[in-house]
């Protein structure tokens, strides 16, 4: 591999797909920013040759990074407040909202912000497969970026926020209030009723007024796009995050908008 201390890489897994970023550090622009969509559900399995088949036959991917971070985005994770976290009972956290395997490997991100533990479920087998590769990562879960991100964001933007980023298959939501982590959950959908369903029904929990709680799109959504145009039709203030990066996104390296792969890109 050719040597290069001044790149980092950030590689997003989830169940319908994979994607990559290579920031250059020095010239604080992205270098590469992919991503591979999968018709259906993928197992590990075939994640790990979807990520091994990219790795192989892109250049860019064989050189050395001063960071790699894997992000793995799935429904398998669980906040726990640090007050009553302990990390001698990660399955227990787990249990109650989804089915674990005792061969299962349990891992957790801290968020300082938050105060609390994000539980969740890592692939080990991706993570074997990129440390032979990389050598020493880091990895963690996507939803303990995204709040960090949107916790950091509040800093600036005090108004209390609903946050909808979407996927192919399923989408999280986040309502930050007074400055803090109200609500985090995600979302399985097949239409955009479904989108809209679950939506309303947050905002009903949470004593939320659909005509006054702004709401912020990012993911793979667009303005013109239907779950864009329902969200409109039943919550007043609806628009696409407000993206502010310390790097450059454009040219060639630019697949589509900055909010496309918010998580992704706020993974440096």
């Amino acid at each position: 591999m050719k040597h290069n201390s001044i790149k980092a890489l950030s590689i997003q897994i989830n169940l319908s797909g994979l994607s990559f970023c290579i920031l250059n550090r020095t010239t604080h622009a992205i270098e590469l920013l992919e991503r591979i969509v999968l018709e259906k559900k993928a197992t590990p399995f075939e994640l790990l040759n979807q990520l091994k088949s990219f790795i192989s036959v892109n250049e860019a991917m064989n050189q050395s990074f001063d960071t790699v971070t894997c992000i793995y985005q799935n429904e398998l994770a669980c906040l726990v407040p640090n007050s009553i976290f302990d990390d001698s009972k990660l399955a227990d956290y787990l249990k109650f909202n989804a089915k674990i395997l005792q061969s299962d490997f349990i891992s957790y991100d801290s968020l300082v912000l938050n105060e609390s533990a994000n539980v969740y479920i890592p692939l080990v087998n991706i993570n074997n497969y990129l440390f032979d590769v990389y050598g020493s990562f880091e990895y963690k879960h996507a939803s303990s970026v995204l709040i960090e991100t949107l916790l950091q964001r509040s800093n600036t933007h005090s108004e209390d926020a609903l946050y909808i980023n979407v996927n192919e298959l399923h989408f999280e939501v986040v309502c930050v209030r007074n400055k803090r982590l109200e609500f985090y959950n995600s979302f399985e959908y097949t239409t955009k009723e479904d989108f809209i369903y679950y939506i309303l029904f947050t905002i009903e929990q949470l004593k939320l007024n659909p005509e006054r709680i702004k709401t912020y799109l990012s993911g793979q959504i667009q303005e013109t796009d239907e779950l864009f145009e329902i969200a409109y039709k039943y919550i007043r203030h609806v628009s696409m995050v407000e993206t502010s990066y310390s790097f450059k996104v454009e040219g060639t390296a630019n697949r589509g908008n900055d909010h496309d792969h918010f998580i992704l890109l706020n993974s440096f």
